[in-house]
């Protein structure tokens, strides 16, 4: 990964100048990933299980499950 080979601490060369050369945009080197949401972990882990349980259903019924899953969460049931 050409971040990482950027080294900020170079005496001899800027971070500009080490981006340019690998070609690598400033904001890319900048750039801190944010992690996931606690409540989109949660979903793919039901989706994941449900899916564990039962491999042969299709987009159309795991989208149908998890629709009725989610409005039963939305009202506090």
């Amino acid at each position: 990964m050409k971040r990482t080979e950027v080294e900020k601490a170079l005496a001899m060369m800027s971070v500009v100048r080490q981006c340019g050369l690998l070609e690598l945009s400033r904001s890319t080197f900048y750039y801190q990933p944010m992690g996931e949401a606690a409540y989109n972990l949660g979903l793919m882990r039901l989706i994941d299980e449900q899916f564990t349980r039962r491999p042969f259903y299709g987009v159309p019924r795991m989208t149908a499950c998890f629709s009725a899953f989610t409005e039963n969460m939305a009202l506090g049931l």
